[in-house]
């Protein structure tokens, strides 16, 4: 079972691409230069988006329970 949850904050994200690039799922997707995640159920919260994104755009966020 997962721990944790992607969160995108789209107001921060300036559409550079980083995260799509590193995103080892190819869940992540740009449209009109902001993050979107395609398929979420596939996402393995390994971190590379959140290590690699310069605007602090993307995180996983840590499931207390």
């Amino acid at each position: 079972m997962k721990k944790g949850k992607l969160v995108l904050n789209t107001n921060w994200c300036k559409g550079c691409g980083i995260c799509v690039e590193y995103c080892p799922k190819n869940i992540l997707k740009l449209e009109k230069n902001i993050i979107g995640v395609e398929d979420i159920e596939k996402c393995i919260l390994c971190g590379l988006c959140e290590l690699r994104c310069p605007d602090y755009a993307i995180y996983i966020s840590k499931d207390e329970n």
